[in-house]
């Protein structure tokens, strides 16, 4: 006698949630999603799609399949289905399949062969698996915690590209290439970030100067954020590790922990 929907749910659920099961799991959706990235890399190149272009296709409707049905069980395995399909990851996964079924639908847009690249997407997946969960964690949380002064950093950067786009255009002018003053802020963002393409060079010797200071300007300018970053993430971390009485923080942050009935009793 089949066992009724719910009982069968609990059961593979309860199935799922071994440990051992879960680590091939997760070994098995990251090779998936490489190999899936792969196959849609090869398949841009135009000499392997004359060649392969039937295994290719055949190779990405199996990992489509694959996915569609790993999203589907998913949705039918949690607890809270739509709290997952509106979160970051089943948003992902959602788009990630999305392509291919379109193209059935409606195969005759050009478009689509745009659209197919959303399966990249896939590769945000890696972020989901629990092996990454709890860095991912710490990245979220040390971008919101930084994100006032990584805004100012981004102000002030674009103050001085403009500022020194303005300045080169003053003292170069169209004559030497710099035609105006949006391709000398250009100019100025693309020297900050000691890029350096090459297609815009100051021809005078004050515009020269003006390049060599935008250029060491630059490189002091770029360890910034790097160092916002690395420190709230350090700060994270430790807040993570810190030990918390009865599983709970003081709201002051001075390490105490407990309940206010414990607390209220030292």
């Amino acid at each position: 006698m089949p066992l009724p929907l719910p009982h069968l749910r609990s059961a593979v659920r309860r199935v799922t949630e071994r440990a051992s099961l879960m680590r091939r799991a997760e070994a098995l959706v990251m090779v998936l999603i490489v190999l899936s990235v792969l196959v849609l890399m090869l398949d841009s190149v135009a000499e392997v799609h004359q060649r392969h272009g039937r295994l290719l296709h055949a190779l990405e409707w199996i990992f489509t399949a694959l996915f569609t049905l790993e999203y589907l069980l998913r949705l039918w395995l949690l607890r809270s289905p739509w709290r997952y399909a509106r979160s970051f990851f089943g948003i992902v996964d959602l788009l990630s399949i999305l392509p291919a079924f379109l193209a059935l639908l409606l195969p005759g847009l050009h478009v689509l062969a745009d659209v197919r690249l959303l399966r990249l997407l896939r590769l945000f997946r890696i972020l989901q698996l629990p092996v990454y969960l709890d860095e991912t964690r710490h990245l979220r949380q040390a971008l919101v915690r930084a994100r006032r002064k990584i805004l100012v950093f981004i102000g002030v950067m674009v103050l001085l590209v403009v500022v020194l786009g303005t300045v080169i255009f003053l003292v170069e002018g169209p004559g030497n290439g710099f035609s105006s003053i949006p391709a000398s802020v250009y100019w100025a963002a693309v020297t900050m970030s000691t890029t350096g393409y090459g297609d815009i060079t100051p021809q005078t010797s004050l515009g020269r100067l003006i390049t060599a200071c935008a250029i060491l300007l630059g490189y002091g300018i770029i360890a910034f954020p790097t160092g916002i970053m690395g420190a709230e993430l350090f700060a994270g971390v430790l807040d993570s590790k810190r030990p918390r009485r009865d599983g709970c923080q003081c709201p002051c942050r001075c390490g105490k922990g407990g309940t206010a009935a414990t607390r209220s009793g030292d």
